[in-house]
């Protein structure tokens, strides 16, 4: 397993193994004791599986705050997503700044969410899907959603925001000059 740190403290990129012949592949995405090893301890309670079926579906941003906040370890499991992450830790030296990654069926990568960060890919590919674990359940009185074109930190999804393909939640989500974080950052 490849670990590669972003300039975000705690997001990390990771690249299983993979091992191949004519026939396909296989490959270890996530192992307990592996990823301890590395440093890497989360006890994930809850699988997800998205499908979006169009080009510049864009899914986020989410987050869900305390009590129920969660770690997330996402993959694509066909297609192609630009994956990003937002710190919007209070306090945080690194509030408001972003990192992305294309995760595809075809490289294998995953990125590592932890609590604190805003979450949300957009896809590249048709009937791409996202696979996630996460280390807390869904709790509904605890989603929240800010809405994802946010010039004022250069986030930048790849695609024209008038194009994004959005449910009406994101549509209706709070402005990110407008958003008070429940996360506290524990430097």
């Amino acid at each position: 397993m490849q670990i590669e740190e972003t300039k975000l403290p705690g997001v990390l990129i990771l690249q299983p193994r993979r091992f191949g012949d004519d026939r396909g592949f296989f490959s270890e995405v996530w192992n307990k004791q592996t990823f301890a090893k590395a440093g890497i301890e989360m006890e994930f309670v809850q699988d997800n599986h998205s499908l979006s079926r169009q080009v510049g579906t864009l899914r986020g941003l989410h987050y869900q705050s305390p009590p129920h906040a969660q770690d997330k370890l996402v993959r694509a499991g066909a297609g192609t997503v630009f994956d990003v992450a937002v710190d919007v830790r209070v306090g945080s030296p690194t509030y408001g700044q972003w990192v992305g990654a294309e995760l595809s069926a075809e490289n294998g990568k995953q990125i590592l969410i932890p609590k604190g960060f805003l979450h949300g890919f957009v896809t590249r590919t048709p009937d791409a899907e996202l696979l996630y674990k996460c280390t807390d359940v869904y709790a509904p009185d605890c989603d929240g959603s800010v809405y994802f074109d946010i010039p004022e930190i250069g986030l930048d999804w790849g695609i024209d925001p008038a194009e994004a393909m959005l449910s009406d939640k994101d549509r209706k989500a709070v402005r990110f000059a407008d958003f008070n974080s429940p996360f506290q950052f524990e430097g």
